[in-house]
């Protein structure tokens, strides 16, 4: 599950696979304290393709880092490559979206 490389990742990749609102609770679970989970511990209010489909634009944004763990498929925030790229903007998000209220975006 190839990731781009550091020099790769450009920031409307990045803004854009943090723009969806289950991309970004996949990201502040990994931003709070787990340095990897595996995709089904997340929970997700959706379907195996959509979840699939959220982690395949994390990745491919170089927002997450994918491996294969026995039949698992474990993630990790690349947090140090984002930091080093684009200071304070993970960090930025992530106090944003705490706090928003819980629940959908408003019509």
């Amino acid at each position: 599950m190839p990731e781009p490389a550091l020099d790769e990742i450009r920031l409307e990749a990045v803004l854009h696979a943090l723009a969806d609102p289950v991309r970004l609770r996949i990201v502040g679970e990994l931003a709070a304290g787990h340095s990897e989970m595996s995709c089904i511990a997340f929970g997700l209010p959706v379907t195996k393709s959509t979840s699939t489909h959220h982690f395949r634009v994390l990745r491919e944004a170089g927002v997450i880092r994918q491996h294969r763990r026995g039949t698992s498929r474990m993630s990790a925030l690349r947090r140090e490559d984002l930091a080093a790229l684009f200071p304070g903007l993970l960090d930025s998000v992530l106090a944003a979206v705490g706090r928003q209220p819980a629940g959908p975006p408003p019509a």
